[in-house]
């Protein structure tokens, strides 16, 4: 079974910590990792065959890529990023789904150009290193900043988890 669908899983029994708001196309979560603090997820909410956005029909490719850009802003406001950086990948689960990373100055240390460039150029056994997961206290204050940024951008709706 995929990754995210997994996590989406745990979404619909109230089981994933990491949990912050559903929207009408996917759901925000805090990424597990937090060297970038405030990496965010939008997992889109539907797998099967819709593995691309261009996959997508139009209305529901334009509400993803608006509440994606939404809540990229809520990140950004909710983190004090200096710049945000976006992908949306998938070889490692195909899954349509966004990282959304928070940039400062100086946060891949001494990697890449000067200390500037990409996340990926940053090494990975230390972005994913178990002390860059947020303690549970953490994660609460960082899922509560979030919601009422997005709150701001986006006011709660009535629907449920489905």
């Amino acid at each position: 079974m995929c990754l995210i669908c997994d996590r989406i899983d745990m979404i619909k029994k109230g089981c994933n910590p990491y949990f912050v708001r559903e929207l009408e196309t996917g759901y925000v979560v805090i990424g597990d990792h937090q060297h970038f603090s405030g990496y965010t997820l939008f997992l889109y909410k539907h797998h099967g065959e819709i593995t691309e956005i261009f996959h997508l029909e139009p209305y529901e490719r334009t509400k993803f890529m608006e509440e994606m850009a939404m809540v990229a802003e809520a990140v950004s406001r909710a983190f004090g990023a200096e710049k945000m950086n976006y992908e949306l990948l998938g070889m490692g689960d195909a899954h349509l789904h966004w990282h959304l990373f928070p940039r400062r100055e100086g946060d891949i240390l001494p990697y890449g150009h000067h200390g500037k460039g990409p996340v990926w150029w940053y090494p990975m056994e230390k972005m994913y290193a178990d002390g860059n997961r947020p303690d549970e206290a953490t994660l609460s204050e960082m899922k509560q900043r979030l919601s009422a940024e997005l709150d701001r951008l986006i006011p709660p709706q009535s629907c449920e988890v489905k």
